[in-house]
């Protein structure tokens, strides 16, 4: 089993891990530290953060995995990265320095965050599955899954224009649905998460 663990699609890894399998676990590791540490550093610019943020993030995986409910590997640790830095950031206060992007923060405002990461990645994911099949597809690979413009744009085999658009579309969308359907201080959080540039 251990010299076959790597031929395991994430799925199977999924299972094992739920069952408190550690060779799993450290396949998981593995095969996703890099890819989580790229997306924190990027939000961060920080390599420390960073490191420490992943460690965090598959820390949290082992301690929770007997509840795990994962239908995509790479979207839930993508997901709960960028949730991490944002708790980061919060607790720092360093997201007075994301103001001008977000348009949103008041300079004086002190928030307690505290996000429940499977609610909010449920609803926003169940909210682009709503859009049409090329906008969610845009959608899902950029914003949930950190793939870039032009890449997207070759596995769909259209044009990058033609994505950028279908992105635009699909943004436009779910902001429209966040605003009427969730509270404030959520709005808030998933407009950081999907909207930053």
């Amino acid at each position: 089993m251990l010299d076959s663990i790597h031929l395991l699609d994430d799925n199977e890894l999924t299972s094992l891990l739920r069952g408190g399998d550690e060779t799993a676990y450290t396949e998981i590791y593995n095969r996703y530290w890099d890819k989580l540490y790229f997306i924190a550093h990027k939000l961060l610019k920080d390599t420390d953060a960073a490191e420490e943020i992943v460690q965090e993030v598959f820390l949290v995986l082992w301690k929770k995995k007997e509840a795990l409910n994962i239908r995509y590997l790479p979207q839930y640790l993508a997901s709960i990265t960028r949730y991490s830095v944002y708790r980061y950031l919060a607790k720092e206060k360093q997201y007075k320095a994301q103001e001008n992007t977000l348009g949103i923060l008041n300079a004086a405002s002190s928030v307690e965050l505290n996000i429940d990461d499977k609610i909010l990645l449920e609803f926003i994911t169940d909210l682009s599955n709503k859009l049409p099949e090329k906008c969610r597809l845009v959608f899902q690979y950029n914003k949930l899954q950190d793939r870039s413009i032009i890449d997207i744009a070759e596995t769909l085999n259209i044009s990058q224009k033609t994505a950028e658009g279908h992105l635009t579309k699909a943004l436009r969308i779910i902001r429209a649905n966040l605003v009427n359907s969730m509270n404030s201080f959520l709005l808030f959080v998933a407009i950081y998460l999907l909207f930053k540039r």
